[in-house]
Formats: structure tokens, sequence, C-alpha cells
């Protein structure tokens, strides 16, 4: 868990660095991959917080 975490939090500043990158040079395709990487980033938490959900749904039967 801690490696996925640490993971999500590793895209997200990825992300934040493109766009710090965008905002100084003005180049759109760092806005792209700043884009790119934060809706990767939305759809990886979303799956690691299914996992907990059916996790704690499993261990409650």
């Amino acid at each position: 868990m801690g490696v996925f975490r640490a993971l999500l939090l590793l895209m997200l500043l990825a992300g934040a660095a493109c766009f710090a990158a965008y905002a100084v040079s003005g180049q759109a395709r760092f806005r792209g991959y700043g884009l790119r990487l934060v809706r990767w980033t939305i759809f990886a938490g979303l799956g690691f917080f299914a996992v907990l959900i059916a996790q704690r749904i499993v261990e409650s039967w």
C-alpha cells in the first residue's frame, strides 16, 4: 500500500511540475503532459480506493 501511495504522490508532483513548466515556458505540450498525468493519477486513485473498499467488504463477511 505504501508503494502505491508513494506512486500516486509522485504522479501528482510530476503533473504539478509539468504545469509549472507550462507556466514558465508557455509551451502547450507541457500543459498536455500535465493534464494526462493528472487524469491517470485520478484513475489510479479511484482504483486504489476501489480496492480498499472491496477489501473492507470481504473482511466484513
